[in-house]
């Protein structure tokens, strides 16, 4: 009996594959994040107008730092965006754990997510309750100038919208048709 038990235990945690894709992606992403902020920010003040083009018209680095969450919702909250963002950051590590997730598009969405948390979260909670943004984005056909964003919010964008594709694509479990059942 406690065979069974500890091999659905086993079973409800994610394979060595899982592992070798989520924490590298996870890690490797906030890593990533935390130095492109860096470099950026050491960088653009060096140049006059503090901005770098990187497609004409479409694309520049511009230096942004946001007191609150996506699109300055909540401005000025630093303690709880701070706590959210660490409850999210435990939440997932947890699902991901112990939460049965054994596709390898959920695992990536995971990991993008996590990334994503902790690239800001750093920002957040070691550097006054900032996130620093630097890529700023025009959409000229609509003149939108898409609010600046970093590589951890892009991580979270990814994540996000790989979890819907997933959602999407996601086999359905049939239940079988009470009079079949009956039948039998």
């Amino acid at each position: 009996m406690s065979n069974s038990k500890s091999s659905q235990k086993r079973s409800r945690m994610p394979d060595l594959i899982g592992h070798s894709l989520f924490w590298p992606i996870a890690i490797g992403g906030a890593a990533f994040d935390l130095w492109s902020k860096k470099a950026v920010f050491d960088w653009l003040p060096t140049l006059p107008g503090e901005t770098y083009t990187i497609v004409s018209g479409y694309i520049n680095f511009i230096l942004r730092e946001n007191a609150g969450a996506a699109f300055s919702i909540l401005h000025g909250q630093r303690w709880f965006l701070t706590a959210t963002s660490a409850a999210a950051f435990i939440v997932v590590i947890i699902f991901f754990l112990f939460g049965s997730v054994h596709r390898r598009v959920l695992q990536t969405a995971l990991a993008c997510i996590l990334g994503g948390i902790i690239g800001n979260l750093y920002d957040r909670a070691f550097l006054g309750g900032h996130v620093r943004d630097f890529i700023d984005v025009l959409i000229p056909i609509i003149r939108y100038n898409w609010p600046t964003f970093n590589v951890a919010d892009s991580m979270l964008c990814v994540g996000v919208g790989l979890l819907i594709l997933a959602n999407l694509t996601a086999p359905t479990e049939q239940k079988p048709d009470p009079q079949q059942t009956a039948a039998h």
